[in-house]
Parts: structure tokens; C-alpha cells; sequence
């Protein structure tokens, strides 16, 4: 397959997952949607250099990670969580939208490579090999990381009550 068809069979397999995940990572969706159009156009760029093609979602993953980094860096405004789910009524859409934004900020005040640890795992529902890949680290890290993230994440939150 050609890279075209190659990555446009990619993105529309994976970008709502993507999207997702920048979105939780940077909390402004215009910021997210140019991130993983940004990794999708470089997996384009560099699908003929590409060793194992296999593995072009774990590079897509990486480089929407990567590009989250990035724009967070260059951010100047602290971060605000806009993104609400869908709920069914407007009592249920208080209660959900306020422990969401509660979380997500919560997450927001984690190192960043705890962020993503717990955002990969509990957000896009990632095994620890997939998170170790994207994140370019081994294993055991991906577990100490996540173990260190959920105790901080607990505390932090115990904290606003």
C-alpha cells in the first residue's frame, strides 16, 4: 500500500483516539487537533524512510505525545480543562463535569511523564507494552511511573476536598 492510502487507512482508524489523548494532554481542542494532524502529516513525510510500518501507530502515538509536550511548553496560559463528555441530564451533567474537570486538573499538576503514563493507561486504555513504546521507555517504568502517578494523583485530590 502507498503511503496515501497507508495513512489515510491510519487516520481514520485512530485519530478520534488521538484526538482524544492530545486533548486531555494540552485541554484546548484546537491545540490537539493541530497535533495530531502535525504527527499524521510527519508519518506521511517519513512512511518511505519507515522500518516497520507495522509500528506507524506507535510512531503516530509518540509524535502526538511529543507534540503535546511541545505545546505545553509553549503555552502561557495555565491549563483549563474545556472538554465535557456527553451526559444525560443536566444533575448527572454537574456531578460528571465537575469530577472530570477535577481530575483532569488534577493530572495537569503531575510531572509531565506521570501525566502521560496515566492519561495513556485510563484515558486510551493502552497495555503497559503499548505505553512503554509511546512513551520510549521500558516496562518497569511504565509500572513505577504509574504506581508513583496514582498515589500523587490520590493525594492531590484528597487534598481539594
Amino acid at each position: 500500500m502507498d503511503a496515501s492510502g497507508a495513512v489515510t487507512e491510519l487516520y481514520r482508524g485512530h485519530a478520534l483516539g488521538l484526538m482524544r489523548l492530545a486533548l486531555v494532554m494540552i485541554g484546548d481542542r484546537g491545540t490537539a487537533e493541530d497535533v495530531v494532524q502535525d504527527a499524521f502529516a510527519g508519518l506521511y513525510r517519513r512512511w518511505p524512510r519507515l522500518r516497520d510500518r507495522e509500528n506507524a501507530l506507535t510512531y503516530v502515538r509518540s509524535a502526538v505525545l511529543n507534540g503535546s509536550r511541545t505545546a505545553l511548553r509553549r503555552r502561557r496560559r495555565p491549563f483549563r480543562a474545556v472538554h465535557q463528555p456527553p451526559v444525560w441530564s443536566a444533575e448527572s451533567e454537574a456531578m460528571v463535569g465537575e469530577d472530570r474537570r477535577e481530575v483532569v486538573e488534577a493530572l495537569h499538576r503531575l510531572p509531565a511523564r506521570q501525566r502521560e503514563a496515566l492519561v495513556l493507561r485510563y484515558f486510551c486504555d493502552l497495555s503497559e507494552e503499548e505505553i512503554a513504546d509511546a512513551m520510549r521507555v521500558s516496562r518497569g517504568t511504565v509500572k513505577s511511573t504509574t504506581s508513583r502517578a496514582l498515589a500523587s494523583l490520590g493525594r492531590i485530590l484528597e487534598g481539594e476536598k
